[in-house]
C-alpha cells in the first residue's frame, strides 16, 4: 500500500455535515445533530486532508476532566473515510498529534465497520447445544465460524493494536461504551438487494414470525407520534423501567433527541405507538440516517400482551426501514456469550428469534495520551462499574 501524507485540521460543523451527505454509510451518531444531544459533552470537528482534497471527517465529543483542564475525546463510529486507502499511521498520527496539542488525556475512537456476522438462526443453534452432542459446543461469538468476514476491518484492527491502541478482550460481560456485538436485522440479501418485508420476517424464528405477523393484522393501531407525543412515550418507558429495574432518562432527553434529529432531516427520529381501544401498550423510538436504521428505545405495558404490541412496531419500523432504502435494523448490543445459562444470553435468544443477525464491529479502541491520568480514569470506571 504507497504511503499517503495525511493532515488534520479543523472544521466546521457545516463542513462536515456536507461530507456525511455522500456517505449513507456513517452513523448517526456522527451527525452533529447528535452533539447537541449529549449536552455534556463538547464537540469538535476535524477533517483529514490529502493534496488539499477532504478525504475524512470526524465529529469528536470532548468529556473534560473535573478540575484539570484535561479532556477525554471520544469519536464514535469515525473518523469517516476509507481505511483501505490508507494505513491506520496515516489516519491516527495526525490526528494524534493535533489531540496532545488540545490537552486531550485519552483518545477513544469507534472505528467503523464489522469484522464477522453470524445468522441469527446459526446463534440460536450454537445456544441450545450441550456439551456432549455431536455439534461442537461454543463458549464465546468469536468462536463460532461466521458466514461473513472482513479481512480489511482484520487488517485495522491488527495495526491499530501494533500501534499502541487497545480495546476491551473479548469477553461475556458489557464493557463501558458501544457493545461490539450488535445485532441487526438484515434489509437485504446477500447479494446487496433489498428484500421485501415477507423476506425480512423469513429470518425470524417460527413464533416469533407468527406473533408479529399477527400483531400487524390484528385489532392494534399503529400511530407515528410527534413531539408533543414524547410524554406519552415516557409514561411507557417508566412503567419498563420501574418493572425491569433500571434508572431511565428524563423526558426532556427525549424531547432533545427528536427535536434536534428532526431538525437535521425530517424523518431522522421517529416516535411509534401500538394502540388498542384508546390505551398504549407499547411504543418505540427509531433513528434513521443514510442506509442505517436504529431501534434506539422500546417501552411496553404490562397489559394486554397476548395482543403483541412491541411485535407490531417491529413490522411497522421494517416496513418504513425498507420503505427508506435501509440495509438493516439495528436493535443493539448483545453479548457475546453463547452459554445459555449466562445472564446475559436471554437478550441474544430473544432479539434472535427476531431474526437478527449478530455482528463483531471494530469495536473501540483507546490511546492514552497522558498514561498515569488514562490509568487513573480506567481505575475510576472499573471501579463505578462494580457499584
Amino acid at each position: 500500500m504507497p504511503a499517503t501524507q495525511l493532515s488534520v485540521r479543523p472544521i466546521t460543523a457545516d463542513e462536515h455535515r456536507a461530507f456525511l451527505a455522500d456517505r449513507p454509510g456513517a452513523s448517526f451518531l456522527q451527525l452533529p445533530a447528535w452533539a447537541r444531544v449529549k449536552r455534556e459533552w463538547r464537540p469538535e470537528y476535524l477533517g483529514w486532508f490529502a493534496a488539499g482534497e477532504q478525504v475524512g471527517s470526524a465529529q469528536l465529543l470532548h468529556r473534560p476532566l473535573p478540575v484539570l483542564k484535561r479532556t477525554l475525546a471520544y469519536i464514535p463510529e469515525g473518523p469517516v473515510l476509507d481505511w483501505a486507502a490508507h494505513t491506520t499511521a496515516e489516519v491516527t498520527a495526525p490526528l494524534l498529534a493535533h489531540l496532545r496539542q488540545r490537552g486531550v488525556f485519552l483518545v477513544r475512537m469507534g472505528v467503523p465497520g464489522v469484522r464477522n456476522a453470524w445468522r441469527a438462526a446459526d446463534v440460536r443453534k450454537a445456544m441450545s447445544g450441550k456439551k456432549g452432542e455431536d455439534s461442537p459446543a461454543y463458549a464465546l461469538m468469536s468462536d463460532l465460524p461466521a458466514f461473513q468476514s472482513d479481512q480489511q476491518a482484520e487488517f485495522t484492527a491488527a495495526q491499530l493494536a501494533a500501534a499502541g491502541w487497545s480495546k476491551p478482550e473479548v469477553s461475556e460481560d458489557f464493557t463501558a461504551g458501544q457493545p461490539e456485538f450488535q445485532a441487526r436485522i438484515p434489509l437485504r440479501d446477500p447479494a446487496g438487494e433489498p428484500l421485501d418485508v415477507d423476506g425480512v420476517l423469513a429470518g425470524m424464528n417460527q413464533n416469533a414470525r407468527r406473533e408479529t405477523r399477527k400483531a400487524a393484522s390484528g385489532p392494534l393501531e399503529v400511530q407515528v407520534g410527534g413531539v408533543e407525543d414524547i410524554a406519552r412515550f415516557h409514561a411507557l418507558y417508566q412503567e419498563t423501567a420501574e418493572r425491569d429495574g433500571f434508572t431511565g432518562r428524563p423526558a426532556s432527553y427525549f424531547t432533545t433527541m427528536y427535536n434536534e434529529l428532526n431538525t437535521h432531516a425530517p424523518g431522522t427520529c421517529t416516535v411509534y405507538f401500538a394502540v388498542h381501544e384508546g390505551r398504549d401498550l407499547a411504543s418505540a423510538v427509531r433513528v434513521q440516517s443514510g442506509e442505517g436504521s436504529w431501534y434506539v428505545y422500546g417501552a411496553s405495558s404490562s397489559a394486554e400482551r397476548k395482543l403483541f404490541g412491541p411485535k407490531a412496531l417491529i413490522h411497522r419500523m421494517i416496513t418504513d426501514s425498507l420503505a427508506a432504502g435501509c440495509a438493516f435494523l439495528d436493535h443493539g448490543g448483545v453479548s457475546a456469550t453463547l452459554d445459555k445459562e449466562h445472564h446475559l444470553a436471554g437478550l441474544t435468544l430473544f432479539k434472535t428469534t427476531l431474526g437478527c443477525d449478530v455482528v463483531q464491529t471494530l469495536g473501540e479502541w483507546d490511546y492514552p495520551l497522558n498514561r498515569p491520568l488514562a490509568k487513573a480514569f480506567d481505575l475510576y470506571m472499573k471501579a463505578r462499574d462494580r457499584h
